[in-house]
């Protein structure tokens, strides 16, 4: 049942996906958004993510409130950057290992670091956990570590997100691996 609901949910969004679009809320814009829909669905399907944790919302809030935070510190550091009098910053690559177990909550880390200025995740070493990172102001041992602070804190709000250790129950794909 619950896998139905959540494959008339995919329908409708893209059915209104469509919709939006196109401009346009019509029955034939709906129309060909179910037709398009079911072709997505049914011949492109995207494979099954394992859900092997649990929520913690609590958590999940402190993580949104310390990404803003993150986001417009970042911002306030990469428009001074942009702006200050001198030459431009330092960029290197950087690795962080990040003890994430789910490749869908890896996936989202990833996404959050992007999200924040002055960085951008240029690979991912999915076996090892590792990413590679281009970071702009690597200029001193106080900006590097800030860097890798950011990363720790995140990895660490993701954990209590998602990834609890009482929590945690690997999915039969991942048993077998």
């Amino acid at each position: 049942m619950r896998q139905w609901i959540l494959r008339a949910w995919v329908l409708c969004w893209l059915i209104l996906v469509w919709m939006l679009l196109w401009g346009n809320v019509s029955a034939a814009n709906a129309l060909s958004g179910l037709v398009i829909a079911l072709v997505i669905t049914v011949l492109l399907p995207l494979p099954p993510v394992p859900i092997e944790g649990r929520l913690h919302p609590l958590s999940l809030l402190r993580l949104g409130v310390q990404v803003a935070y993150y986001l417009v510190l970042s911002s306030v550091q990469v428009a001074w950057l942009a702006i200050k009098p001198g030459p431009p910053p330092r960029t290197a690559v950087l690795r962080a290992h990040l003890a994430l177990k789910s490749d869908l909550v890896l996936a989202l880390a990833v996404n959050i670091i992007n999200l924040i200025p002055g960085s951008i995740v240029l690979e991912i070493d999915q076996t090892r956990r590792m990413i590679y990172v281009h970071v702009i102001d690597v200029g001193s041992d106080r900006s590097v570590n800030r860097f890798y602070h950011q990363v720790a804190e995140v990895e660490r709000l993701l954990i209590a997100s998602f990834e609890r250790r009482t929590d945690w129950q690997p999915s039969p794909e991942r048993e077998d691996a």
